[in-house]
């Protein structure tokens, strides 16, 4: 048995329904606390060498402090040693023998003297100056080691070098040897260290932000210039953007935006078509009226006069029907964009109800009108969808086989769970649909030649788009049931059933 399938359109960027109620930013916020990318950018190269800035100097000056002690250690280690060199020790004293080139070595190059100061063996003071201070107490003595510490002398910091001198033939502790010196020498060194290394940055620091800042203007003005061009279009001027004309990493951009454009072009092409359709075909019902009209208004005959106003409310029905599914129509097409209406639907219980208001027209026509499917909720017939959407395809589906039945037929609606879905069947006996035609009758008021039904060619079109929204399979084939001569037409909808994935809608189409 030949059919014909639907498939609905998934797209996977659609957002779900609850990130698209997430995704709501108030315009009048927005308007204020826009960020700027140019901004953006400017503070992430910015705030990174601003904050680093200061790191830098303090770095540099730790280095240029122990790039200047080095040398005035070494020098002050050497003196150490030179004083060393001439302690001496008889018979338990010692004293300190610095001839006179020795001492010209304990001055600075400005002239200044270096203090020193030597204990003996018992700590009594030697030689040099009394207020050197003196090492921690809990200091151990370390002979032939020299030693570093800074201190406080005459309320001015200093820089002590010392050691101890061992005697092994005397007796008591081994004998102290201290050099000290003010720390301005060196200070001054690490200051001119640190001023020949900051004062370039200084000059550097300006230059970098204005390179930078040029650098951003340079390299955004591809983007600006895409803008530009953009707000240059006219309004009608769908064309896509050449993506060869911006910048390679612009080009993901401009392809959704060609993207969007494409959309956009094929939306208004649709309603374009759709608004010049629904005008000619709301002139057939409307100009019957006219002359309906017309005719009543001539005619003196009672009789004649009854006929030419049922006609007037037949085509007015006619016009009602086609305003209803007009505007059915377009409510189903925006309907995508109300992510907030889907829910858990249960399909049998929905065909149940609707099959019960349909029974009083379908025993006017005298067609049988039945319902198969469980009897009691059940959730392996839940489905996730809109609840409106549904009820108005399936409304569509049995109002087209009623439609299209002869009287004496039958029409039945099934709804059946399987597996991964849930199938829902709307199948009558009239004369089918020929398979050349089963994809066109879908589209906008087409109809099938040769069937003597009103309709306006609607109502399939409305099944589509509800399908298409919910992600779910249409198939149309003959009706298997049907007897005698009339083939039949069965129509079925799978959906997902709820155990699997939701729903994907679609946008745009």
């Amino acid at each position: 048995m030949a059919s014909f399938v639907l498939r609905g359109h998934r797209r996977a960027d659609a957002p779900p329904p609850e990130a698209a109620s997430r995704s709501f930013v108030n315009p009048l916020r927005l308007s204020h606390e826009q960020p700027s990318l140019f901004g953006e950018i400017l503070d992430w190269m910015l705030a990174p060498l601003l904050l680093l800035w200061p790191m830098s100097v303090t770095i540099t000056y730790l280095v240029a402090q122990s790039i200047a002690d080095a040398p005035y250690d070494r020098t002050l280690a050497e003196k150490v040693e030179l004083l060393s060199d001439y302690v001496k020790e008889y018979r338990g004293q010692v004293s300190l023998q610095l001839p006179i080139p020795a001492r010209d070595v304990l001055r600075r190059e400005s002239g200044e003297s270096i203090n020193y100061m030597v204990l003996g063996l018992r700590g009594e003071f030697v030689a040099g100056e009394r207020e050197v201070p003196l090492p921690p107490e809990d200091e151990k003595p370390a002979p032939g080691n020299i030693k570093f510490r800074f201190d406080q002398m005459r309320g001015t910091e200093v820089r002590v070098a010392y050691t101890w001198v061992a005697f092994p033939r005397a007796a008591g502790q081994p004998a102290l040897v201290q050099v000290a010196e003010t720390v301005a020498d060196r200070s001054q060194l690490a200051n001119d260290i640190v001023r020949g290394v900051i004062i370039p940055q200084f000059i550097v620091l300006p230059i970098a932000v204005a390179l930078v800042w040029f650098a951003l203007t340079r390299g955004l003005a591809p983007l600006n210039a895409l803008q530009g061009r953009i707000r240059a279009r006219r309004p009608d001027d769908l064309s896509p953007i050449d993506p060869k004309a911006a910048a390679e990493e612009l080009a993901p951009l401009v392809s959704s935006f060609n993207e969007l454009l494409e959309r956009l072009k094929r939306s208004m092409q649709a309603q374009t078509r759709f608004l010049a359709d629904a005008a000619h075909q709301m002139k057939t019902p409307l100009a019957g009226l006219r002359t309906q009209a017309e005719l009543a208004l001539r005619e003196t005959d009672p009789q004649q006069l009854r006929r030419s106003l049922r006609q007037i409310a037949e085509s007015s029905e006619r016009a009602t029907h086609l305003i209803d599914q007009l505007l059915a129509l377009a409510r189903t097409e925006h309907q995508a964009a109300d992510f907030g209406a889907f829910e858990i639907v249960d399909v049998a219980r929905l065909a149940r109800e609707l099959v019960q208001d349909f029974v009083p027209p379908a025993l006017a026509r005298s067609i049988d009108l039945g319902f198969e499917g469980p009897e009691t909720p059940s959730p392996a017939t839940r489905i996730i969808g809109v609840p409106v959407a549904l009820r108005e395809m399936l409304k569509n589906l049995v109002d087209n086989a009623l439609r299209y039945t002869p009287a004496g037929g039958t029409v039945t609606v099934r709804v059946e769970s399987q597996p991964a879905a849930v199938r829902l069947e709307v199948e009558d006996t009239g004369p089918g649909i020929p398979e050349a035609e089963r994809a066109l009758v879908f589209e906008r008021f087409y109809r099938v030649l040769g069937t003597q039904v009103d309709g306006s060619g609607l109502g399939l079109a409305i099944v589509r788009e509800i399908v298409e929204q919910h992600d779910a399979l249409l198939r149309v084939g003959t009706n298997p049931n049907s007897r005698g001569d009339a083939p039949g037409t069965r129509i079925s909808v799978e959906f997902h059933h709820i155990t699997g994935a939701p729903p994907t809608v679609r946008l745009n189409r």
